[in-house]
């Protein structure tokens, strides 16, 4: 997928008369950026990013503006502010985020009660049921729009569709402020002229084989012999992108919510200010939640961390990925970024935990966040492994030395 700075967008300007693209992907613009902008109106029009302003944090969020520059959330701030030296950089306030996506999935309810939440800043609508009192899907985008900003102050961008996926490209490529319709009778014409990294699951090294063969565009994924396709990237991965190239996406909009979550925590013997200890420690924990929600069948659409410090005093942090996941090593990055963005890194921790959450049945053994297919098949291997002869006998290089004999048990675990 595009990095959203704005370049390439496209909108739908004109009422469009089409009622097949009823899913709607509803996607705040820079959201947590254009939050803190709320408190610093002076600040519009300028490249702000919202993180911690040290040397070892990672970036939050950026406007548009900031985004020309190459600064994308995740990326080391020191990075950031190399490529984008006169940025101003503001603290993340997360109280005002959960505040503001309160009232923004609000409105999306007053439309339809078919809301799938995504995350703290999108979600999927099906708005069939509410075409004819509100009339076509440019009117319902167009109106949601209106509302947020309205009652917000926050723009958002609109993506409309006959599937999720092209409904969440056409948000992606509408970005900024932006509404995009595709009846579903133009959606290969939307879709073939696109890069192959607008596929869901294509990250950089999925690119280079795909472009070993020639493929550099999401038509060429769609004309090439399937078997082909399985040599390069393997039989899942191939079906997978081989239905997306030709528009085929079955999945609708799901409203439950699931409470249910997987975790793993330590309490530590002795308190660990060493951030490389931390990151050990919490690398062996999301691999044994990675286990667990594997072994489950389900996948986390929000990885949190939980940290205890030498007073007592206790933090949570999440964040929700743009696809589910049951991967050890995704867990982990995500519990890592995390850290870094809390502000406390260094400070001697006594409890820290590791925990998937918003559980979902596995989407597709291909990964549709990024190229995590190496990681699959290793992470599944161990499984195989494990089940076979004991969990204690294969674990990641960066572990070995740890001996779970000599250490307090992880609450999820027997003693």
């Amino acid at each position: 997928m595009s990095k959203q700075d704005g370049s390439g967008r496209q909108v739908t300007a004109s009422p469009v008369d089409d009622l097949t693209a009823h899913l709607l992907h509803v996607d705040m613009d820079a959201f947590f950026a254009s939050v803190e902008l709320l408190e610093h109106p002076e600040l519009v029009g300028k490249p702000v990013i919202v993180g911690h302003p040290s040397a070892r944090s990672v970036v939050t969020a950026a406007t548009y503006e900031a985004r020309k520059f190459g600064v994308n959330s995740a990326m080391p701030m020191a990075v950031a502010l190399r490529r984008c030296p006169q940025a101003i950089v503001l603290e993340p306030h997360y109280d005002r985020y959960t505040k503001y996506s309160g009232i923004v999935m609000d409105i999306f309810r007053d439309v339809t009660p078919m809301v799938e939440v995504l995350g703290i800043d999108e979600a999927f609508l099906d708005v069939a049921g509410a075409r004819r009192l509100m009339g076509a899907p440019w009117q319902i985008g167009t109106l949601i729009r209106e509302r947020v900003f309205a009652e917000t102050g926050l723009r958002c961008s609109v993506g409309a569709a006959a599937t999720k996926y092209v409904a969440k490209l056409a948000s992606s490529r509408a970005k900024p402020d932006g509404l995009l319709v595709v009846p579903e009778a133009d959606t290969l014409a939307f879709l073939h002229p696109q890069p192959i990294s607008a596929l869901w699951g294509v990250g950089a090294k999925t690119a280079e084989k795909l472009e070993r063969l020639g493929l550099r565009t999401v038509a060429d994924v769609a004309d090439v012999p399937l078997d082909a396709l399985t040599r390069a990237v393997g039989p899942a991965m191939a079906a997978h992108f081989h239905a997306l190239a030709w528009g085929r996406d079955p999945r609708q909009v799901v409203t439950e919510q699931f409470e249910k979550s997987i975790g793993h925590e330590r309490t530590f013997e002795t308190n660990i200010a060493d951030v490389a200890e931390l990151e050990k420690e919490m690398l062996r924990l999301a691999n044994a939640v990675g286990a667990r929600l594997r072994g489950a069948g389900v996948q986390a659409r929000t990885v949190a961390l939980k940290l205890r410090f030498a007073d007592f005093s206790t933090i949570s942090r999440s964040r929700t990925l743009p696809e589910p996941t049951d991967l050890g090593r995704r867990l982990y990055e995500e519990a890592r970024t995390l850290y870094a963005e809390s502000g406390r890194a260094g400070e001697p921790v006594r409890l820290l935990g590791v925990r998937g959450e918003q559980l979902v049945g596995r989407v597709v053994d291909a990964g549709l966040w990024d190229d995590d297919g190496d990681w699959r098949e290793a992470e599944h291997a161990v499984d195989a492994i494990t089940a076979k002869f004991g969990r204690s006998l294969v674990r990641p290089a960066t572990l070995l030395g740890d001996d779970p004999d000599r250490r307090m048990p992880m609450r999820g675990e027997p003693a």
